[in-house]
């Protein structure tokens, strides 16, 4: 049988303070996570949008027509 009674106020509180502690910290961090995502999205974006004006390259080819290569090249 315990006969402590279990912890005293001060703890509770010691307890309380680290619980409020670690939730402040792990709130910032999902905050700077979300700041670095938007910035990456936005440099992603500023980065599609300056690709936007140029012809041509990797990423216009078609998939239906083409020597060889394409999605239905393979089926063919």
């Amino acid at each position: 049988m315990c006969l402590g009674g279990g912890p005293s106020e001060a703890e509770k509180e010691a307890a309380r303070a680290q619980r409020e502690e670690a939730a402040e910290a792990k709130r910032q961090e999902i905050e700077k996570a979300a700041r670095q995502k938007r910035e990456d999205i936005d440099v992603a974006l500023t980065r599609t949008t300056a690709r936007e004006g140029r012809t041509g390259g990797a990423g216009t080819r078609s998939l239906f027509t083409g020597t060889g290569s394409g999605y239905f090249s393979r089926f063919s």
